[in-house]
């Protein structure tokens, strides 16, 4: 992996917790020993407990990032939490086009471009979330679907933009399922997601940290972490146990 990308281990806590369990987790995360060395550590959490994170992540070097928010700055839409919302509790992250919301909520590429333009015009990095369901990856349409995916971001963004984004690949048919891709067929992926940026700029593409997010445990951290072009991992259920997430972290 290039030495200018700094590993980023991020945690998507889903739409999981409470005040006493997100107490309970972040105190067992304040355990980590993050120095200069370390990879960079954030916890996206749900929209309700942002303040509650906030507050309580103040005293770390641990991060703060969303799940997901508008592709509107302000205006009537009932339900929407704006980039600039996001930015009043110190969200430096947020995470938009997951799986989850392009499968359930129907997000559109073009959408998913939206959310990541006005996340960085509130200065919220986003993490752009790419990936093929089984069905595709059988067909043999795995880079078809992740280049796409990429590019209506690319559209939308100039070279500068471009180079602040983070993009996670997450294979639909390993989220959630236990099953995980192995290194050499995310790298393959990742390979093909930096060879994308690079078509347009060979700055972004060497900046760019492209996560692995799918099923990331303890177990297989370090394997996924050593191939050339994954910088980081987006972890799911792992992320609710603070001794699974800190593993993850020490394997990078």
């Amino acid at each position: 992996m290039s030495q200018q990308r700094r590993i980023l281990i991020a945690g998507n806590w889903k739409m999981n917790g409470s005040l006493k369990a997100n107490s309970e987790l972040i105190d067992g995360l304040k355990k980590a020993e993050l120095g200069a060395s370390s990879p960079e550590v954030l916890v996206c959490v749900p929209t309700a407990y942002l303040a509650q994170a906030n507050d309580l992540l103040k005293s770390t070097k641990i991060e703060l990032g969303a799940q997901d928010v508008s592709a509107h700055q302000a205006g009537a839409y009932t339900g929407e939490v704006s980039s600039t919302m996001l930015s009043d509790f110190a969200c430096q992250y947020v995470i938009v086009g997951h799986s989850e919301r392009r499968a359930y909520h129907h997000e559109s590429n073009e959408l998913v471009a939206q959310k990541a333009l006005q996340s960085l015009r509130a200065n919220i990095f986003p993490i752009v979330c790419v990936g093929e369901t089984l069905e595709q990856r059988e067909a043999g349409k795995t880079s078809d679907v992740v280049v796409s995916q990429l590019r209506a971001v690319m559209d939308v963004l100039d070279d500068g933009a471009l180079a602040r984004i983070v993009v996670a690949y997450e294979p639909v048919w390993a989220i959630g399922t236990g099953k995980t891709a192995t290194p050499d067929m995310a790298q393959e992926v990742h390979a093909v997601l930096r060879a994308t940026l690079a078509e347009r700029s060979e700055f972004a593409a060497a900046r760019v940290r492209i996560l692995y997010g799918g099923s990331m445990k303890p177990e297989n951290a370090k394997d996924l972490l050593s191939m050339p072009d994954i910088d980081g991992g987006l972890i799911g259920g792992a992320s609710l146990k603070a001794s699974d997430f800190l593993a993850i972290v020490a394997a990078a």
